[in-house]
């Protein structure tokens, strides 16, 4: 049992179709929180999507600096987005970012995600059950932690897309001044995402990037994606105007939000904006 304490909101004091969560984990020996949006679907095994925040943020920062719950209900109106339950967990808390990472010395931060958060929703949401397809995105750090345990968790993801992403963990030095030898794991190849996806290239899901000409990690992401072409990885890559803020990914989010629709109601795609 990975999750010693689970603490729920009470509907009657938490804004519309909102839940938040604060887990007890044994995998960090401490507690975090969670933000979900659209609990009060009425469909049953609802995908998940699981919203990966950047360095400095938190649990809320997809809401309520990126506004991606106010995206998601102008695409359910305007292009008939289906249901999903959309959950946005803490990094689990350390320095400026944990980068998802099992690191060796202070937390299992893969686990945390993969196990007990999805867990924490699965036994909140009346919607969310084992059945649940589950989609993995995120920005920057995020980006990087979507793209590396979609990889790495291959068959247990339908869908991954990054926007803005840290391709490789040396460019997190960029955004912190953590040593990056802090973000060690127990195996060295485990930080490598080109590592995961050549390990799992015939299980891989379909993988979308995205990333703003304007961004400090433009030229990274255009050798990311070229890296993947010379793999044979399928995926795509979108280069947008725009640059590393909150600006563009609340203006982009849709495109992975729409991403997932195709992947997981095939009969009623949406043309990508």
């Amino acid at each position: 049992m990975t999750i010693k304490r689970l603490e729920v909101s009470n509907s009657c004091y938490t804004a519309r179709n909102t839940q938040i969560i604060t887990i007890h984990s044994s995998h960090l020996e401490r507690r975090q929180d969670v933000s979900i949006y659209n609990i009060d679907s009425k469909d049953s095994d609802v995908p998940i999507i699981i919203l990966l925040h950047g360095v400095y943020g938190n649990h809320w920062v997809w809401m309520h600096l990126g506004g991606v719950h106010q995206v998601y209900e102008k695409l359910k109106q305007s292009h008939n987005l289906g249901e999903f339950i959309l959950v946005m967990p803490s990094d689990g808390g350390f320095q400026d970012g944990s980068a998802y990472l099992p690191t060796r010395s202070h937390g299992n931060y893969e686990r945390w995600i993969m196990e007990d958060v999805l867990n924490g929703v699965i036994n909140t949401v009346t919607g969310a059950s084992p059945n649940s397809r589950v989609y993995l995105t995120g920005l920057s750090m995020g980006g990087y932690g979507a793209l590396r345990l979609g990889a790495k968790y291959a068959t247990n993801i339908s869908g991954i897309a990054g926007h803005s992403s840290i391709t490789h963990l040396s460019q997190l030095h960029q955004f912190t001044d953590t040593p990056l030898t802090e973000y060690t794991c127990e195996k060295e190849e485990d930080a490598d995402i080109l590592y995961w996806i050549q390990k799992n290239a015939s299980q891989l899901p379909p993988l979308r990037l995205d990333c703003g000409e304007d961004d400090l990690l433009f030229d990274d992401n255009i050798k990311f994606s070229s890296e993947l072409t010379r793999l044979n990885i399928p995926h795509q890559f979108d280069r947008l105007p725009g640059e590393h803020s909150w600006d563009y990914w609340n203006t982009n989010i849709q495109r992975s939000l729409l991403f997932f629709h195709n992947i997981e109601y095939p009969n009623s795609k949406i043309e990508t904006i």
